[in-house]
């Protein structure tokens, strides 16, 4: 019984172990291969908003909001 615990031990974790070594290669290998076979333009960097300045159609509304809250 105790044999029989020991090869099961022995087989997992052989397994765990050669699953873990295949995908460290797999994902070497890939992050290799990738820039090759990337097609894709490298994307734009964002523009920044410009902060709006006061114009006169804003001076327009702020003295319109005065005038009606005086009423």
């Amino acid at each position: 019984m105790l044999q029989q615990g020991l090869v099961l031990l022995v087989a997992g974790m052989g397994i765990a172990i050669g699953f873990l070594f295949v995908l460290s290669v797999v994902t070497t290998a890939m992050s290799k291969l990738v820039p090759y076979i990337n097609v894709l333009p490298d994307p734009e960097p964002k523009k920044t908003a410009k902060p709006q300045t006061a114009s006169a159609d804003d001076a327009a509304v702020a003295v319109a909001i005065a005038v009606a809250s005086q009423r």
